[in-house]
């Protein structure tokens, strides 16, 4: 057997207990997905975009500034006048009504001495404070406080709600368009497995294992600050992983109820082959966005530890579940229809996949260097990539966030949407704000190129905490507002320690604390990755050249994305309205991901090149045989995964459509360029040293493929 004999048989055995007792395992599934469901429904599942950072100066700039007066969640609602200036008894019937909202602790109306009434008074703001945490409010409780200023909209006021109003009512970002990336999967399944029974199994335990994810992400959001992207990205992650090993699966038991097997022998020697691929991918994947956790950003450590539930569950389903329901329909699955017999004569001995065999294992030498200067000319612009912060600037122009901000940009200023505080922390309390230890900090503030407003000085009730409001002149997302944010911090005030915080703040220390952490990630994924293959393998060579290939895919996804993103080539067309910043973190978790995504396709196919070294000896053959056997069932995989993950660009989130772009397009790459390529041209360079392994000799197993 292939990937370790006690792995397999223990896989093997697994399996053919769930094909005994398939009706208590089906129940064991289907109650266990109603029960999260129910759970879920009852408790809630709260989202909360409001991160924390600890041991960084924006942190700590949070944490002083918090009191027991603080709200809990606190939003505004902003009014524009389309004529001339606000009207005081609007305004002052608007208070009143917000105060009668439900929610609703504190109302501060737009005012001149707090800065949130604009120069000419046409555009204010009420900062609205809430009794719910952020992670507990609603769109409904959201939109019940726009709601209540009602008293402004009938004046012909212009209505919008911002801050955390605003990003609970835009929510995830979804569209609705997801579905037509399972509409394309079950397309492709029906193509690949041959009839509608086979689509609806591969579907059924993928979306089993997905419902079992999303609820128990949901309900996690009750202990932790879970972000509305984690179980977007968990739902992707899911969604494709799981369909693909259910793919496999299926495939590798269609291949051997052709050969003879019955179907109950069939599906254990399919969990024995494909099955055992399919856990060492899976371990893969978990090993990779385990890396992330040397970040220590929170951000990116549940993001990860989402992800990783989904390929948990959808392993636990390609193991557990997909065998008890072929075991139910194994014999119209096995038999196949004519279409799939029909494909299989075209893509099969004589067919494409065994022309381009030929052709790559004749001539590896070009085909391996026709892939790497095609990989090289989509890695090329790379070479620019460079990282910023998003705000809300960057969202679609139909979001809520987005029209918030612009109508603060036009009426206050850019940077007026991302003030940043500036604290200044003192060993004795002030006397008042005419402390002399007050207005150095004040003209400090004042002297930074860049400052566009100083807010007055506030001191916290013990005296030792002295804040002001900063407005910078460029926007939040602007790098000329980050090197505001490190200028500010590196000036000292006698008498006092300065800090900065605000959004615009704790992105930038995201940013540093990625960057900083950047090398020892990449490196822990790599050497366990390849620490993972090499076990599976036993072959070192053959490890570390997946590793390799691996980065290939991945430096080709980041120069999609600098093109795309930074260049603004057909940014437009994914809807957006120019180029935007790349986030620090996405290029770290897409390489995570990307790094256990893209073993999928390089296990499946050694295993099956290894399964044919083992009985015959014969590398080229082997690698042959391999692309031929596998050929067909990568590229479906690939572009049931591809279809999934493109299917999330429409997202009105920025990063969702960066996931999106970047993960189909190395998975696109990596099924075609590398593995159809690359992988079996440099096998059959290389020769029998693929299998090479020091000190041991290998022994081989006359065992059918």
């Amino acid at each position: 057997m292939v990937l370790g004999e006690r792995a397999a048989r223990a896989v093997a055995a697994v399996c053919r207990t769930c094909v005994r007792y398939r009706l208590v395992v089906i129940g064991a599934w289907v109650l266990l997905v109603l029960a999260l469901v129910m759970t879920a429904r009852v408790i809630g599942t709260p989202t909360d975009n409001d991160v924390s950072l600890p041991g960084t100066d924006a942190q700590l700039v949070r944490d002083l500034t918090a009191s027991s007066a603080t709200p809990l969640t606190s939003g505004t609602v902003i009014v524009v006048a389309r004529d001339g200036r606000l009207d005081d008894g609007t305004l002052v019937a608007t208070a009143a009504s917000l105060w009668g909202a439900e929610h609703v602790t504190t109302v501060k109306p737009p005012s001149p001495q707090e800065g949130s009434l604009s120069a000419d008074g046409r555009t204010g703001w009420f900062t609205v404070g809430l009794d719910v945490r952020r992670a507990e409010l609603t769109k409904a409780m959201a939109h019940a406080v726009i709601e209540a200023a009602k008293p402004a909209a009938d004046a012909g006021l212009r209505v919008l709600p911002g801050g955390a109003l605003a990003q609970v009512i835009d929510g995830s970002g979804n569209t609705g368009n997801e579905f037509f990336g399972l509409i394309l999967a079950a397309l492709v399944l029906f193509l690949a497995l041959g009839g509608l029974v086979g689509a609806a199994l591969a579907l059924l335990s993928a979306a089993l294992s997905v419902l079992a994810t999303l609820e128990i992400v949901g309900l996690a959001g009750n202990l932790t600050s879970m972000p509305a992207q984690a179980s977007t990205l968990a739902l992707m992650v899911g969604l494709g992983v799981g369909i693909d090993y259910s793919l496999f699966l299926l495939s590798r038991f269609r291949t051997l109820t052709r050969s003879g097997l019955t179907v109950s022998r069939a599906i254990q020697r399919a969990a024995a082959d494909s099955g055992t691929a399919v856990v060492v991918a899976g371990v893969t994947v978990a090993v990779a966005l385990a890396g992330l956790s040397l970040t220590e950003v929170p951000l990116l450590q549940t993001l990860a530890w989402t992800c990783g539930i989904a390929v948990l569950f959808a392993v636990l389903a390609a193991l557990t579940l997909l065998p008890a329901l072929t075991s139910l329909a194994g014999g119209p699955l096995a038999r196949g229809g004519r279409l799939y017999n029909r494909l299989a004569r075209r893509t099969g001995s004589g067919g494409f996949w065994a022309r381009q065999a030929d052709r790559v294992t004749r001539r590896p030498w070009l085909a391996g260097g026709s892939a790497v200067v095609l990989l090289v000319l989509l890695a090329a612009p790379a070479t620019d990539l460079r990282l910023g912060q998003l705000d809300a600037g960057s969202s679609p122009e139909a979001t809520a966030v987005r029209q918030a901000n612009d109508a603060i940009s036009a009426a206050f200023g850019p940077g007026a949407g991302t003030p940043l505080t500036v604290l200044g922390q003192l060993p004795t309390p002030v006397t008042g704000a005419q402390d002399s230890r007050v207005p150095p900090l004040v003209a400090m503030v004042w002297a930074q190129p860049g400052v566009a407003a100083v807010g007055p000085t506030t001191p916290s009730g013990d005296g030792r905490v002295v804040t002001v409001q900063v407005i910078a002149s460029t926007s939040g997302g602007d790098p000329a507002t980050a090197d505001l944010v490190h200028r500010l911090r590196s000036q000292s005030v006698p008498g006092m320690t300065v800090h900065v915080g605000g959004s615009t703040a704790a992105r930038v220390d995201l940013a540093d604390r990625v960057t900083d952490k950047l090398p020892l990630v990449i490196g822990v994924v790599l050497l366990l990755s390849v620490a993972v293959l090499l076990f599976a393998f036993r072959a070192p060579l053959l490890a570390l050249k997946a590793a390799v290939m691996d980065f290939i895919s991945i430096g080709a996804a980041y120069g999609v994305l600098t093109a795309v993103f930074t260049w603004g080539w057909g940014v437009t067309w994914i809807g957006l309205s120019g180029p935007v910043p790349i986030p620090s973190f996405v290029p770290l978790m897409l390489f995570a991901l990307l790094f256990g995504l893209s073993m999928d396709y390089e296990v499946f196919l050694l295993s099956d090149v290894q399964r044919r070294w083992k009985r015959t000896g014969d590398n080229l053959r082997s690698v042959r045989e391999g692309l031929l056997g596998t050929g067909r069932v990568i590229t479906a995989a690939a572009a049931i995964m591809v279809g999934v993950f493109l299917a999330f660009v429409p997202n009105n989130d920025p990063t969702i459509k960066m996931f999106g772009v970047g993960l189909a397009v190395a998975i696109a790459v990596d099924a075609t360029v590398v593995r159809c390529l690359l992988v079996p041209a440099t096998m059959a360079m290389l020769g029998n040293l693929n299998w090479w392994t020091p000190g041991r000799k290998r022994v081989r197993t006359a065992e059918p493929v």
